[in-house]
């Protein structure tokens, strides 16, 4: 993914090269056209994308501490379980 401060310096070159001819709209359109593409991309600044991935990291670890849990029951507690859960 492109820096924004990257598109900033892009947007400002291409401005003073066509500062003085039509272009300038040209210019304007194009980057009215990147910002509207970018933000479509539905983009997570990455601190969340941080959040998030330790948030898994915990789901999957009580997962396989519940699964781990499940596995020592003897199969009389599950048949007696499944019985009670009908």
């Amino acid at each position: 993914m492109a820096n924004p401060t990257v598109l900033d310096e892009l947007a400002s070159r291409v401005a003073k090269a066509f500062e003085n001819s039509p272009a300038k709209d040209i210019e304007k359109n194009v980057k009215a056209m990147l910002a509207s593409g970018l933000a479509r991309l539905d983009l997570v600044p990455r601190a969340e994308f941080e959040v998030q991935a330790q948030v898994l990291l915990k789901t999957r670890e009580k997962l396989e501490a519940l699964e781990q849990r499940l596995s020592l029951r003897s199969p009389h507690q599950r048949a007696m379980r499944a019985r009670c859960a009908q």
